[in-house]
């Protein structure tokens, strides 16, 4: 009689590290480790039969580099006073991405910076009496700050219209308005600087498996039995790994229960999805060109702010207005129906309960965006464009977004969260990233952290490696400003971002 367990399956690879998900965090974390460690073998897994077709796609999000420049939630006013804490320490994780991606160009990783990062100068925006006031308050709260250097202030018609010409256009100026900006403010393309770090990847002898759908994660020892169906032959295989990263968007909740990994347990998510307006006229788009961020509906979610945006996207300027929020059970843009169903459990089920009494705001917000007809959407546009016509704008779906909700306790039981959440196990063997905004644009920041948790071992040795990486890695850059001039000025050259 054998004594191979009677399910035991045959491993087919084996792996170092395997990626799942062929998305800008997957891709950032490997260029990493085939710095650090050149010698460890890589597999990447994608369910699709390409690339940043999910929440990497250009089309799928702002493509801000979300140094909080102009996006108002993460200056929020309390008591009168604006606080630019969340601010300071997004701007700080941004610069950490420049770092690293002048870094990735600098050695020939990256190829093209004008592919994924262009200059387009960030602007806030208020109009009406208390969002003028706001953005006064705001720029005085920034304007002295060393990473928010260059920052100016307007609420005159003629400033206005110089800066925003599509936007003064028919505007009546009785109704006051103000505008903060700064002229060095990017444009990013995630999917096509993921596509650089993959073709690199590839190079360097990465594997990457279109087309291979990861359906389970399974503990073996110190090992990681991952499961991987071909979606389009359905034959099924075995990959035994060492580490595992779970980038796969939505999915990762699933993917990460799935492992056993006690340290989700009690998470759960609430889908989001989104709509853009895209502009199809090339007159008007050359008439803008900014980033234009302004105060959210009440109840929406921070990534609802909306926001008049030029974009750079394979070489082409484009102008999208939105995002329009919306709602489907989905936990990817091709995913399922029944993803959210499949996503409950027992143990966060008091999570969703939590979350559905504390949300009623975000439920309105909804429940109204979704019925929002084209006529109703350019309302909302004009309040920004007040001359924009329908026929000069079509609608395109955005990505889904999965928003974590973080277990709590009583009396709350869960909490809806707006930001990135990294999750991994205490031997630091598996790790997963939940939730979105700010999402890409902190994705190196991102995957450090992941390093210092998983690789703490290893920190010492590579030390030297990552401060050639991200040379203020350790360092605060507001309370270092003199580093901070250098390496902007560094970073503005290498990604061919001075003017």
């Amino acid at each position: 009689m054998s004594d191979s367990p009677k399910n035991a399956q045959r491993i087919t690879d084996e792996a170092d590290v395997v990626l799942i998900g062929a998305g800008i965090m997957s891709s950032t974390l490997g260029a990493m480790l085939r710095q650090l460690e050149p010698t460890w073998s890589q597999i990447i897994f994608e369910r699709l039969d390409g690339p940043a077709q999910e929440s990497s796609s250009p089309w799928n999000n702002a493509g801000t580099g979300h140094s909080a420049l102009c996006e108002l939630n993460y200056t929020p006013e309390v008591n009168g006073k604006v606080d630019i804490t969340k601010a300071i320490g997004i701007n700080e994780k941004f610069q950490v991405s420049r770092q690293f991606w002048s870094h990735q160009v600098d050695n020939g990783i990256l190829s093209d910076p004008s592919e994924f990062i262009n200059p387009v100068p960030h602007v806030s925006f208020g109009q009406g009496a208390d969002q003028v006031e706001y953005i006064k308050n705001r720029f005085n709260a920034l304007k002295d700050h060393p990473l928010f250097q260059g920052m100016s202030y307007a609420d005159d018609a003629e400033t206005f219209a110089e800066k925003l010409p599509l936007m003064a256009k028919g505007r009546d100026f009785s109704n006051p308005v103000a505008i903060s900006w700064i002229k060095e403010g990017t444009d990013i393309n995630y999917g096509a600087q993921t596509k650089q770090f993959l073709a690199a990847a590839q190079a360097g002898g990465t594997e990457i498996r279109y087309g291979h759908e990861v359906k389970d994660i399974k503990a073996d020892g110190a090992k990681w039995i991952v499961t991987v169906k071909n979606v389009h032959t359905g034959d099924t295989k075995t990959v035994k790994a060492n580490f595992v990263f779970v980038g796969a968007g939505g999915y990762a909740l699933d993917l990460l229960r799935s492992a056993g990994v006690p340290q989700v347990k009690g998470f759960a998510g609430f889908p989001v999805s989104g709509l853009w307006l895209r502009c199809t006229n090339e007159e008007l788009i050359e008439q803008h060109a900014a980033k234009v961020y302004g105060k959210a509906s009440v109840g929406a979610p921070p990534m609802s702010v909306p926001h008049l945006d030029t974009r750079v996207i394979d070489g082409q300027k484009g102008l999208l207005f939105g995002p329009y929020g919306g709602w489907t059970p989905k936990f990817l843009k091709q995913g399922s129906y029944l993803d959210l169903f499949k996503s409950i459990r027992p143990d966060n089920i008091p999570s969703y309960l939590g979350v559905a009494a504390q949300e009623f705001d975000l439920t309105k917000y909804l429940v109204t965006e979704v019925l929002k007809n084209q006529d109703k959407r350019m309302e909302s546009l004009r309040e920004y464009m007040p001359e924009a016509e329908n026929g000069d704008w079509e609608t395109i779906v955005a990505g889904q977004r999965v928003q974590v909700i973080k277990p709590t306790g009583f009396p709350k039981f869960g909490s809806l969260e707006f930001g990135t959440t990294l999750i991994n196990n205490s031997e630091g063997t598996i790790a997963g990233l939940l939730g979105a905004s700010p999402g890409a644009s902190i994705a190196p920041s991102a995957m450090l952290e992941l390093l210092e948790r998983c690789f703490g071992d290893r920190m010492i040795a590579w030390g030297d490696k990552l401060k050639e990486m991200v040379p203020s890695y350790g360092k605060k850059l507001a309370n270092e400003p003199e580093l901070f001039a250098e390496q902007w000025e560094r970073t503005q050259q290498t990604l061919k971002l001075e003017a």
